[in-house]
Formats: structure tokens, sequence, C-alpha cells
């Protein structure tokens, strides 16, 4: 499976300028040559991740100042609460019920275009501080309505999104989700609450859970090491009952083959090793 990541389903969903959509006709074609093309030459999957940047978007390339503001041009964000990411970030405006609605709605027709386009599978942004990450994490989602408060209420608006693009995407194909199993940071999220996210998840009809973390919080002191996140497929894989996908500091074969052998993920995602080496 080789995976197109974080694809927008609105133009103000970018992270950056540089970042890819799919919200219009010439997208959709562009996606489709790329993704016949893939399926001539090869017979391996191929599939696309859906998520809208919320609190961190409108932001500068990331080779430029990553996470940082745009010099000019900056369009409006939105989020679960205003708050902004980081001091020089733009403070983002809390989303209404018909927001909520509208990008729904954008959702479920990045998905048509997704199948569309031939893409085998589909996954959901839902880590990292981007948007439907910030009704999550009880450090981003300060919100009193039915949307808020509970890890249930929090997970509500994310559950709905995945919900209504799992009716619109075929049953045949497979969704995964990618979700931050550990904020790093006091008051935040716990590998236990990774386990119940998993769970809800898993009963909305979700296939497999990406299993990443972090990053949703400036504040965030993650630790770091060899395979330091496969525990937490571990453990989302055993207790939540639902497949998983190990990601983070997974370098060489063998550690990917040991942690399927030994039953703590289903799939394991490999990143930046491939950029340093496409031939690994």
């Amino acid at each position: 499976l080789v995976m197109v990541e974080m694809t927008s389903p609105t133009p103000e969903g970018r992270i950056t300028p540089g970042c890819p959509g799919l919200y219009n006709d010439a997208q959709q074609a562009a996606f489709q040559r790329i993704v016949d093309f893939f399926h001539q030459q090869s017979d391996a999957a191929i599939g696309l991740q859906l998520g809208h940047s919320g609190p961190k978007g409108s932001t500068q390339l990331g080779w430029q100042q990553i996470d940082e503001p745009l010099p000019e041009g900056n369009w409006p964000l939105l989020a679960a609460s205003a708050i902004a990411y980081g001091p020089h970030n733009q403070q983002p405006r809390a989303m209404t019920r018909a927001d909520m609605q509208a990008l729904t709605a954008a959702f479920v027709s990045a998905a048509r275009r997704a199948d569309a386009a031939g893409f085998d599978w589909l996954e959901l942004h839902c880590a990292h501080g981007y948007l439907l990450s910030s009704f999550i994490s009880p450090l981003t989602n300060l919100r009193d309505d039915e949307f808020g408060g509970t890890l249930e209420g929090r997970c509500r608006y994310p559950l709905e999104v995945f919900g209504a693009m799992r009716a619109a995407w075929p049953a045949h194909k497979p969704m995964s989700v990618r979700i931050s199993a550990h904020d790093w940071a006091p008051g935040g999220l716990t590998p236990d609450d990774a386990v119940r996210i998993g769970a809800l998840f898993r009963a909305a009809g979700c296939d497999v859970i990406d299993v990443s973390s972090g990053q949703t919080t400036r504040q965030a002191r993650p630790v770091y090491g060899r395979m330091y996140q496969t525990p937490f497929a571990d453990r989302i894989r055993q207790e939540a009952g639902i497949a998983t996908m190990a990601v983070g500091a997974i370098t060489d074969g063998d550690q990917a083959n040991r942690i399927i052998a030994a039953g703590r993920a289903d799939l394991c995602a490999v990143g930046r090793p491939h950029l340093a080496d496409p031939a690994w």
C-alpha cells in the first residue's frame, strides 16, 4: 500500500499553499491519472488520506518555518475551540453547527471523488492537532455543547464525519483513521483514551486505526525512540479489538517483520526511511 497523505476537502483546509486538495474536477482528474499509472505499473494498492488543517492551517511550506503563518495571504481558520496553535499562529474560529455540516458534506464529496479517481483505500486524518484532532484532545476542545466535555462528546463530530464518509465510500474498500494516541502533555490524551477512541471508531465501521501520537500542542514533550509508538498500536489492537497500523521510527525490515510476527500491529507504515532510500 502506498498512501497519499493529508489531502484537503476544501481550499481553506490545506496546511500550506503547497498542499494537495480534492475539491474540484481538475484535481480529481489529476489524481486519476496518477492512480491509473500506479495500477498499470504495480499490483500494490494506493490509498488517500483526507484531512482538514484546522488551527494549523495557513502556514508556510514544510522546508520554510514549519507551522508558522504565511508572511502574507493568510486565510481564516476553523477549529473545535478558538485556541491558536502557537503564539504567532492566528486564532481560529470555533466551529458552528452549520460549519460542521458544511465540512462534513465537503469530506463526503472528497470521498466520492477519491473513489471515482480509483483509490483503493481511504484514511481520515484525526491526529496531530489538525481540525478533527482538535475536537478529540481535551487540550484543544473547550466546548460546552454536545461536541465537547467527555471523550465521547469530543469524538462526536469526528465520528459523524467518518460515518458520513463510510456511507459514501464503497463497502468493499477499507477505511482507516489516523489518531494521536498520546498528547505527551499534562492533561492531554493518554494511551488509555486511545483504546477507547479505537473502540468508538471500530463501532462506527472503521477497519484500521493508524496509530501516531503528539503534535496536538506545542507543549508536547514526546519520548522518542526506536518503534516508540508501536506500544500504542499494540494496546489498541489487543484491547479495542481493531486492526492497527504501527508508524514512527520503524527504520528497517527486521523491525517491521517483528512487529507483525508478534501480533503488535497488522500493518507497518514507513515514511522517512523511504525518503532517504527509495529502494528501502
